[in-house]
């Protein structure tokens, strides 16, 4: 059978190409070796559920293990204690068949009491009756009893659950007198020990899960990784691609998040090479046929994606918090009890590096720019229209030397002596504003995370095959405009490029603007202040 790159439910790999996942899995066994209790917490479609299978196999031979998914739980399930008593137990009973016999498993009377709490026929549905039922059964078992639950978020806001979190709490915590499961490991994008979002008041002083252990394992796919995947398909389909800088594309973009990596790989595989001028599978797994696969996802409405969007309509604190980051350049320190910072972390959004949040890839990035900006879009009526781009494309290049001309010439007519305040939030989104429909269809741009302070940002802009770098500065005196040109040529090395492009904003009252070309260390650098 012809293998796939999978985008949707878990990754098996004898049909799907994905990276190898041992290393990860042997540290999460260590964990269970241990006999930790501890969550897997991660965003939508990062490869939580192909992690619990592949552990699930893994583990079984050396430990019994129960594994459950929440999200094939109906909601009746948890409607009372005896529901999901019943419930459970008979995924207790299914769970131990497939593996073996369930009366081979356990002792007969242990077995007749599950299979009364699973037919309803037992006298008493209590958690605290399953729960004995559990300890007797792991008390005389000859392995250790290993309990994997997915999707635990459909679960969080049910009082039945959170009862069962407390349950698993007391037996953890009394373990040594009443024998409980080995190890419990929850899959789920809510951090278990902080359910304040999704549960009642009376539930948020204190965590019924507080025993569990912290998990620090990357789950996001490295270069090496994703190099070794799309060796595995050079082997099938022998494109004559280079695997390296496929792969170095691939991270630079995504930064590892499995369903991006999975997600272009499946577009150039199955789409980019039978559209356009590429036509063949060879002609695809290039920069040229990645770039357009690229394009195609960020207009596209895909599962993530859509999660995403629903993230920012059903919680306004994380969406300020994203805007401050990308539309006004804020710095914002990773701090717990920041509601909107602390959303942005658990949904994937952002991630926390030296205890300061930076967006978690460039497609996010793209992406939540694409919507700010479009936002912004509609409430203006100053735009230029995108009829207007064609003067910028001469033999299919920009000219972004008149791209920077007539934005200045723009920028000036229309927004001087706007409200400082003003411009000061929102002068450096203009430039994305303009430039977004001139290079549609045909280019990308990404904001460079390394140089995007509240005082400079630079806008990567892909087209043809060509790369622009842009710093956009707010001017901040004479001085610090001549170090920020010389970083600016500093910059342009680490992308090969002799030629840049700088835009300040400059909101002094005496303000001196216009175009110059400045001559830095052989760099050329075409300079506007408006």
């Amino acid at each position: 059978m012809v293998k796939q790159f999978n985008c949707s439910a878990d990754c098996k790999p004898e049909l799907h190409y994905m990276v190898n996942m041992y290393d990860n899995l042997v540290q999460i066994k260590h964990m269970v070796d241990q006999g930790l209790y501890f969550p897997i917490n991660y965003a939508r479609q990062y490869g939580k559920t192909t992690t619990l299978h592949a552990l699930e196999q893994l583990l079984k031979g050396e430990y019994i293990v129960l594994s459950m998914d929440f999200q094939m739980f109906s909601a009746a399930d948890f409607q009372t204690e005896k529901d999901f008593v019943e419930t459970f137990s008979t995924e207790i009973l299914e769970s131990v068949q497939i593996q073996d016999s369930a009366e081979d498993t356990m002792y007969p009377d242990t077995f007749r009491h599950f299979k009364g709490l699973s037919d309803g026929t037992a006298p008493n549905h209590k958690l605290s009756i399953l729960f004995r039922a559990v300890s007797r059964w792991c008390g005389f078992s000859d392995k250790g009893i290993v309990l994997l639950i997915d999707e635990v978020d459909s679960a969080c806001k049910y009082p039945v659950f959170l009862d069962f979190l407390s349950q698993l709490r007391g037996y953890y915590i009394v373990r040594d007198k009443k024998p409980t499961f080995h190890s419990v490991v929850l899959a789920s994008v809510y951090d278990l020990k902080n359910l304040k979002s999704k549960i009642g008041e009376e539930y948020q002083m204190n965590s019924p899960w507080n025993i569990a252990a912290d998990f620090n394992i990357d789950l996001s796919l490295t270069e090496q990784g994703i190099d070794g995947m799309l060796q595995e398909y050079e082997r099938d389909y022998a494109t004559g691609m280079d695997t390296h800088e496929m792969s170095s594309l691939l991270y630079a973009y995504t930064s590892g998040y499995p369903y991006l990596v999975s997600r272009i790989c499946k577009l150039l595989d199955e789409k980019v090479s039978i559209s356009g001028p590429f036509q063949t599978k060879s002609s695809a797994w290039t920069k040229s046929g990645f770039l357009m696969a690229l394009r195609i996802l960020l207009e596209e409405d895909n599962p993530l994606f859509e999660s995403l969007d629903n993230k920012l309509i059903d919680y306004p604190d994380l969406k300020q918090s994203l805007q401050e980051l990308l539309l006004q350049g804020k710095m914002l320190e990773y701090i717990p009890s920041d509601l909107g910072v602390r959303m942005a972390v658990m949904f994937g959004f952002v991630k926390i590096k030296n205890s300061m949040i930076t967006v978690a890839n460039r497609i996010f990035e793209t992406r939540l720019y694409n919507i700010f900006l479009a936002e912004h879009s509609r409430r203006s009526t100053s735009m230029p229209p995108a009829a207007e781009k064609n003067q910028f494309i001469h033999n299919g290049h920009l000219d972004m030397e008149l791209v920077i001309q007539k934005f200045a010439d723009f920028y000036r007519e229309i927004f001087d002596g706007r409200k400082v305040q003003f411009l000061e939030d929102y002068g450096r989104c203009l430039f994305l504003l303009y430039i977004k429909p001139i290079i549609n269809g045909t280019g990308n741009y990404y904001i460079e995370a390394r140089t995007r302070t509240n005082r400079r940002t630079d806008v990567i802009i892909d087209y043809n095959g060509r790369q622009y770098i842009i710093e956009l500065k707010i001017w901040h005196g004479q001085e610090y405009q001549k170090r920020g040109e010389k970083q600016l040529a500093e910059y342009l090395d680490s992308y090969q490029s002799k030629c840049g492009y700088l835009i300040s904003f400059n909101f002094n009252q005496n303000k001196k603007t216009g175009i110059r070309r400045i001559l830095i260390d052989g760099k050329s650098i075409m300079e506007a202040i408006v």
